[in-house]
């Protein structure tokens, strides 16, 4: 018996697959990876999220990696979002994106404060400063787990995961989520609601660089379908 073949493909690729081929230039196409990958950031229920870019195609058709060296700062610019470039060995970049304002205002918390100052950060006036700290693990010999709070992840789920409370592992989502898990779990929901409409924009034909609009709703893009969302 012949067994049909099943695609196997990755609800995400076969979105940039079929995104890619609509897009008509190397910015727009920009534009759309990082409205896509700062779709929580950009709805205002998330400080930051991180992006890697590998040097070589991506699903869309195009080498990001090396498109970011072109377009990334201008499109940012415009989006009132920034970047940190956390490491980059020339074949693989990892970049924090980030919204200046809840950024700032997430690790002004006492309770963030003191739980990065026993994680060994220097004291800090702004989030410039704890950024160079964490720019600065990230490249050492271990990755830096306290990178959850930057994130926006519950403190509670941090100190669990890096074993500084005694709080039992209760699911696993986006992240492991420990203790109670009602608030962390619908916080990752929100996250991919968030993500859902900002592939049903892109999907639906908004110009992907007013999608980086910070607060843009899906009934101002253009044609949008609403069952396209990935992973739905």
């Amino acid at each position: 018996m012949i067994r049909p073949k099943v695609n196997k493909a990755k609800p995400v690729e076969v979105f940039w697959k079929r995104v890619g081929r609509r897009l008509e230039d190397d910015r727009s196409c920009m534009a759309a990876f990082l409205a896509f990958h700062s779709a929580e950031v950009l709805e205002g229920v998330k400080p930051a999220n991180l992006i890697t870019m590998h040097d070589r195609a991506h699903p869309c058709g195009r080498n990001l990696y090396r498109l970011w060296e072109c377009y990334a700062a201008g499109l940012l610019a415009a989006s009132g979002l920034q970047a940190q470039v956390l490491s980059d060995c020339g074949r693989r970049r990892l970049v924090l994106l980030y919204s200046p304002r809840l950024l700032e205002s997430l690790l002004q918390k006492p309770n963030v404060r003191n739980f990065l100052h026993k994680a060994g950060y220097p004291p800090y006036d702004g989030a410039h400063q704890a950024l160079a700290t964490l720019t600065g693990r990230v490249r050492g010999a271990d990755f830096p787990h306290e990178i959850g709070l930057f994130l926006g992840y519950p403190l509670k789920d941090v100190a669990g995961f890096m074993g500084w409370a005694a709080i039992p592992f209760s699911s696993n989502g986006p992240w492991r989520i420990y203790g109670e898990p009602s608030r962390s779990l619908g916080l990752a929901n929100c996250h991919k609601d968030c993500r859902r409409r900002m592939a049903q924009r892109l999907d639906g034909g908004c110009d992907p660089t007013l999608c980086l609009c910070p607060g843009r709703s899906a009934e101002s893009c253009p044609a949008v379908q609403v069952s396209a969302a990935v992973g739905a």
